[in-house]
């Protein structure tokens, strides 16, 4: 039986199997404490498999490579079947998740996604780099996977390749989805080695762990390498950004290889091609590789943001964003598969790829003009197969938007803190911190006292912050277990609109941080751009206001949430606020003009409220504190009656006072105020406050409207953390930043509490 296929197809289908597993193995490796000699065919020096992800790159599991001592490895490889084996000295440059400075765990019991990186510290000899998939392994949801590693039999390391069914998930839709995988024993040492896709011949996975009661065990996504630390400041060179020196390095040497002239072995690109792979559903495996080597040529995206927002501009990109958040120009391409229809993913691809040509760059390089001209050979080449309008049209693309990136940059250099077009969507677009002329085209510029330079900094992130995407996290507090609530992580749009990444119910108060690390880590994915840390938004019930978010660790032993971004805080719940918060109200004064029957027009003086002090200079006004005397808040009534331009100030917030702290705040909220400034005392009652008070009127009073308040607060929380003396009297400082304009999403969804 040949299961419907020619006899001859069917023996050419079983020799490209052979070859991908041939070239599986050969990129395999074994790795081993770092000892020399014989020592290194012990099996008592064995720590597990990796294989090599690009020239002198080696990919395994966190809990293999660092069983290591002091983050070194040997890592011990063949070249070619029969040549014998080589080695080479390795060191841990990063563990996903993150524990470079943590004790390491029981061997098998590292937390997902359990990767790491290990980089060669001496070039090794010619060896196979194994094509790693660009497409997200959560796709991948069933039939058989090939797989390889080491282990010892009998007394001797050899090498093991295999097969084994997808028996579903682990996390559902989670950005940290793990395959289950059955149907065969993993012996000891096969973790750390690849996991194959054997219909498209690219690697999707790394085996993590092997089940103890049944045959087979787990694999984790090869995407998960999207989640490495992003670089806080904007990348100056490839080698910034350990994701995109791999990743850049892994597809020229792939399409070099195929390239080469001299070459006689099998590539991985004739291989998938003799398996019938078709990425996209138009490109051959020569034409991906050929996109993809030239694609690695350029810098890379600007930022995650960046590159969404090239994805959003493509006109039949209708995918959702997949998880992880595409991070590389790899990553991009393979996001399209999942929205191309026959007909139209030739022209979806082109688009893409003269976005990435015009696209702004956080670096130049001198072969960076060449190699854009080198995408645009490709470009129109492919295009051949579509019609002559289509590419007259691409011709005229192509011009068009080199010349609306050149006045862009021209734009930087002129105007340095104001918002220039993209060169994909036309939509004004901040320029990043740091960004200004191409190399060679500095321009002089005036000095600055290091303290004006932080505050001219942040003023200039803040130029355009309200056009920018934001991270969101809502809050729900059940009211039978105050102790706990449901949370969701978001990514908020400038329009209003938001793409809820992740969310979770019953989780204890107390432990909410080290639940939220990775969810928040990959909504900044989506947002940050290069020295532009995005707004964080925390929605909390009005009794949950005085959380200390700004002072979270994610994860611990990092700075605080505060000092990496800008931090504010939204009530949630300002439709259900009690009636004891309006103060001295009077419920019976039903003729008071500011009665129950007249808070209808409540909305409307907040906006009102909120776009006075986003065009004009704001003033800060302490409530509930006299020349350090405490003061009761004034009421509803009161509040409403002071000024547009004026900015609430608590000062004895956790004090004793004369109404809860809670109350305190619900009663700014329902005068309509979204934009308030407290700090949560930490010392005696009979503390001095001076200085607070002189401070926040300054910073308040300092920027041209509320809209650099964010902004500002962040770089006080900077300067705090810096030691910064003349900044301690803001230790605590807390803000509330609640848009009107923007409503919070999802209100009676999921979370709302039943």
């Amino acid at each position: 039986m040949t299961g419907g296929h020619a006899l001859g197809a069917s023996n050419a289908f079983d020799a490209a199997r052979r070859a991908l597993r041939g070239l599986v193995v050969a990129a395999t490796v074994r790795i081993h404490r770092p000892v020399v000699g014989y020592a290194l065919e012990e099996p008592g020096t064995f720590l597990g498999s990796g294989f090599f992800v690009a020239p002198n790159w080696v990919l395994t599991c966190a809990h293999v490579a660092c069983g290591g001592e002091g983050g070194e490895v040997a890592v011990v490889y063949e070249t070619a079947p029969g040549r014998g084996v080589s080695t080479a000295p390795g060191r841990v440059v990063a563990t996903l998740p993150d524990r470079a400075e943590q004790t390491v765990p029981a061997a098998g019991n590292w937390p997902a996604p359990d990767l790491a990186l290990v980089q060669l510290t001496e070039p090794a000899d010619d060896h196979e780099c194994v094509y790693v998939s660009e497409r997200p392994a959560a796709y991948y949801g069933e039939g058989r996977v090939l797989y390889a590693g080491w282990t010892e039999n009998e007394g001797r390391l050899q090498v093991l390749d295999g097969t084994l069914t997808v028996q579903g998930t682990i996390g559902g839709w989670s950005s940290d989805v793990q395959m289950r995988l059955g149907d065969n024993d993993l012996p000891y040492g096969v973790s750390g080695g690849p996991v194959i896709d054997p219909a498209r011949g690219e690697v999707i996975g790394v085996l993590k762990a092997r089940s103890d009661h049944r045959p087979g065990g787990t694999s984790t996504g090869i995407e998960q390498l999207r989640t490495l630390r992003v670089p806080v400041e904007r990348v100056s060179a490839e080698h910034s950004d350990l994701y995109q020196a791999v990743f850049h390095a892994h597809d020229r040497y792939h399409r070099d290889r195929q390239r080469h002239p001299a070459a006689r072995r099998q590539t991985w690109t004739d291989v998938q091609g003799r398996l019938g792979a078709r990425p996209g559903r138009t490109l051959s495996p020569d034409e991906r590789i050929q996109l993809l080597g030239r694609l690695a040529e350029l810098p890379p995206p600007d930022s995650t943001r960046g590159l969404l927002d090239i994805l959003d501009s493509l006109p039949d990109f209708q995918a959702p964003t997949p998880l992880p958040a595409p991070r590389g120009w790899r990553d991009g391409l393979g996001a399209l598969y999942e929205s191309a229809s026959d007909d139209g993913a030739l022209e979806l691809v082109l688009d893409y790829a003269m976005r990435a040509m015009s696209a702004p760059r956080p670096f130049l390089v001198p072969s960076t003009p060449d190699a854009e001209k080198a995408l645009w050979v490709w470009v129109w080449q492919a295009a051949q197969r579509l019609s002559a309008r289509y590419r007259a049209g691409l011709a005229e693309q192509r011009i068009e938007r080199l010349r609306c990136r050149d006045q862009a940059e021209h734009d930087v250099e002129q105007h340095p803190n104001h918002d220039i077009p993209d060169t994909f969507s036309g939509t004004p677009r901040p320029v990043p911190a740091g960004a200004g002329p191409r190399p060679g085209a500095g321009a002089h510029r005036p000095h600055r006292r290091p303290d004006s330079d932080a505050r001219a900094r942040a003023r200039a992130r803040a130029v355009g912050s309200v056009a920018r995407p934001s991270a969101l996290l809502e809050l729900v507090q059940r009211g039978w277990e105050p102790d706990r609530c449901d949370w969701s992580v978001s990514v908020s749009a400038p329009g209003g609109d938001a793409v809820r990444l992740h969310e979770t119910e019953r989780t204890p108060l107390a432990e909410l941080p080290a639940h939220l690390a990775g969810p928040l880590a990959e909504a900044f994915r989506h947002c940050d751009e290069p020295g532009r840390p995005a707004l964080l938004q925390v929605a909390l019930p009005h009794a949950l206001l005085g959380l200390e978010v700004d002072t979270w660790q994610l994860p611990p032993e990092t700075e605080p949430l505060g000092t990496l971004r800008p931090v504010v805080v939204r009530c949630a719940d300002r439709d259900r606020l009690p009636d004891d918060a309006f103060g001295a109200y009077d419920a019976g004064r039903f003729d008071d003009p500011y009665g129950p029957d007249d808070f209808g027009d409540v909305d409307e003086e907040r906006r009102a409220r909120w776009r006075w002090l986003h065009a004009h200079r704001a003033r800060a006004e302490v409530l509930d504190c006299d020349e350090g005397l405490r003061k009761p808040v004034p009421t509803v009534e009161q509040l409403r009656a002071l000024s547009h331009g004026t900015v609430p100030v608590l000062c004895r917030y956790g004090d004793l006072r004369f109404e809860d702290d809670a109350a305190a705040l619900a009663r700014i909220v329902l005068g309509g105020y979204g934009v308030a400034l407290w700090r949560r005392r930490r010392g005696q009652p009979d503390d001095v406050c001076g200085e607070f008070h002189r401070g926040t009127i300054d910073e308040i009073a300092e920027p041209s409207s509320a809209q650099a308040l964010p902004e500002a607060v962040h770089d006080l929380r900077m300067r705090l953390r810096a030691g910064r003396t003349e900044s301690f009297w803001a230790d605590g400082v807390a803000l509330l930043y609640d848009d009107p304009h923007q409503p919070l999403p999802g209100t009676g969804d999921l979370l709302e509490a039943p």
